[in-house]
């Protein structure tokens, strides 16, 4: 059979009938008519080619092919008041998953935080974080694996074509220390106190060594003069070391407030040189958003916005007739994240 011989109503009337022992009784359980009832049975019976009730008696009962029928019937209408109850519970967000992309150093440090917040209103829906480069977050976003992303980095412009990227708050890369440093107890050092000091910095191949070096050059530090001490992997081998007084280092204030908070270490201003980048929301506006993303959307990432630099902000109008990507001019300069 190419096509499904039969309605859920007319399983639904089966049942009835067979719970109720008659055709009138099953009308009047079901609120229709009893010749309505009859004409559905005749129907299927033609569409079967089977007789499904014994009409001899008094007492409607089910031959053979009617209990098979019932049984399969069964199952098919609990799975559909099931669908229904999960279609339900998605909408009031008492059921379903939330996927969430993210670069690496937003997926280590800041979307923990976000999740745990979103867990907390909505402890029955299931989250999943997949944290990888900004290029294969995108590429995710864009191809359905990921409901939203989180990205520090910029997307290019081949994918960028086919998402929304929303600006949302501003990161700075801070100058950090040692609390045994001697330049721990000054809040701003000059420029030229950075050729006194010893670096702890990532390999020069990482996408944030090579920016934070342009923008130093680009406010006239001979990054040259730099003293690199020792080059690490990963931001967490890089506060380890400032904290056992290796070294300072600029590192994402996203990543050590639980440091700056417990005093393990400091941060320093430098003269007229402020490095900061954009974080951003990806979400792809070609495919369905769950009820889960918007809550995400419009519940959480407001509370970890940037006032005024995008629609998640709190008090923030856009534009009429303008689209919203990210605005290299709000930023003094630009890090671009691969590999943290």
């Amino acid at each position: 059979m190419s096509d499904v011989p039969f309605t859920l109503d007319q399983l639904r009337i089966i049942k009835a009938i067979a719970a109720e022992g008659s055709f009138k009784r099953a009308a009047d359980s079901l609120y229709v008519s009893q010749p309505a009832i009859s004409l559905q049975v005749q129907n299927l019976e033609r569409q079967l080619d089977v007789p499904l009730f014994d009409r001899a008696g008094r007492r409607a009962q089910l031959t053979e092919a009617g209990h098979l029928l019932l049984t399969y019937g069964e199952k098919v209408l609990s799975l559909c008041q099931e669908t229904c109850q999960a279609i339900e519970d998605l909408r009031n967000l008492k059921g379903g998953t939330l996927i969430v992309g993210a670069s690496q150093t937003t997926g280590t440090y800041l979307l923990p935080r976000m999740i745990g917040l979103f867990r907390q209103k909505y402890p029955d829906v299931a989250v999943q974080l997949h944290v990888h480069s900004t290029r294969r977050t995108a590429w995710s976003v864009v191809n359905g694996q990921l409901d939203l992303a989180i990205v520090g980095g910029e997307v290019s412009a081949e994918l960028a074509q086919s998402l929304e990227i929303v600006p949302y708050a501003q990161d700075e890369l801070a100058l950090v220390v040692p609390i045994s440093h001697p330049f721990a107890e000054r809040e701003t050092i000059a420029q030229e106190d950075l050729y006194q000091l010893q670096f702890i910095s990532l390999d020069p191949q990482s996408t944030i060594r090579r920016v934070i070096d342009q923008v130093l050059s680009r406010t006239g530090i001979d990054t040259t003069r730099l003293k690199i001490e020792m080059e690490l992997s990963s931001i967490e081998a890089i506060k380890n070391a400032v904290q056992s007084g290796l070294g300072v280092a600029f590192i994402s204030t996203s990543a050590i407030e639980k440091e700056l908070n417990m005093g393990l270490m400091r941060t320093l201003k430098i003269e007229r040189v402020i490095i900061t980048r954009v974080l951003t929301a990806i979400s792809n506006p070609h495919r369905y958003q769950s009820k889960a993303a918007e809550a995400f959307v419009n519940e959480i990432l407001p509370g970890f916005s940037t006032p005024g630099l995008g629609k998640y902000s709190l008090g923030y109008q856009k534009p009429e007739g303008v689209d919203i990507l990210p605005n290299r001019s709000i930023m003094q300069s630009e890090l671009s994240e691969e590999t943290v």
